[in-house]
């Protein structure tokens, strides 16, 4: 479904010294996954997202989606089919839940009564039938997320890209919600990426996880392959944390 193919890209004019984003980056996600980008903050994983979206250019290298360079696409009606989630819900203040998932199919001008039925059936999918007339400053940070999760759903796309969608909400919230995504991730079987700086995160939600670091791809495998053989140091101390949280949860239930 997506292909990153020898994608670099530097930050300012081109040949001028700027930051290196992105350094012959190739990486596959196969229709279907979800896959977690994970690294430390400027490592590349938000323009990596980028790419996909069309937000970002490629200085050299292409990106393909279903078999097709997105470089020669209208990037607007690109769009349409890439729903896409930031750490902040992003809501439209001044509408209903309702109304702000329905925002994106009204602006596709779909009829009004596909329109509702799909409003309908988004809030039965995050658990929110109850809250179609709340506005957003009347919902709780999980809540907020959850209508932006289905704002994001509300045209069909055939790609989901989340931008540390969690960051923002307390603890027991963000699991909540993350397993929220995850539940739903496994009945639409959506080809999925997700920016996270959460290891624990990315071992529990994804199929398969992409290391980045510097600009390029450190190791890329499912959860149990990287815990099983990760490729170096980085790799392993970025799974330490994980290691020390399963013992302190052994330790508290056998306590």
């Amino acid at each position: 479904m997506i292909e990153i193919l020898g994608v670099s890209k530097t930050y300012g004019a081109r040949g001028a010294g700027g930051p290196a984003a992105l350094t012959n980056l190739s990486l596959t996600v196969p229709d279907g996954e979800f896959l977690a980008l994970i690294g430390p903050s400027g490592c590349g994983k938000t323009t990596t997202l980028g790419l996909i979206n069309r937000l970002v250019d490629p200085d050299a290298g292409e990106v393909r989606l279903e078999g097709r360079d997105i470089a020669g696409q209208d990037a607007a009606l690109l769009r349409r089919s890439i729903g896409y989630v930031f750490q902040e819900a992003g809501l439209f203040p001044h509408l209903t839940v309702a109304e702000n998932i329905a925002m994106t199919p009204r602006l596709m001008g779909w009829p009004k009564a596909e329109t509702q039925a799909r409003v309908t059936e988004l809030l039965a999918l995050v658990r929110l039938d109850a809250f179609a007339q709340r506005m957003p400053a009347q919902l709780s940070g999980g809540q907020r997320q959850r209508v932006a999760l289905a704002r994001a759903l509300a045209a069909r796309p055939h790609i989901l890209l989340l931008d540390e969608p969690f960051g923002a909400l307390d603890p027991l919230t963000r699991d909540e919600v993350a397993q929220d995504v995850r539940d739903i991730h496994r009945r639409l079987k959506l080809t999925t990426v997700m920016v996270t700086h959460d290891m624990t995160e990315a071992l529990l939600l994804a199929d398969r996880i992409a290391v980045m670091r510097d600009g390029a791809l450190v190791q890329a495998g499912t959860p149990r392959e990287l815990v099983a053989h990760p490729a170096d140091g980085f790799v392993s101390a970025m799974l330490e944390t994980p290691r020390r949280r399963a013992v302190a949860l052994a330790n508290a239930l056998h306590a």
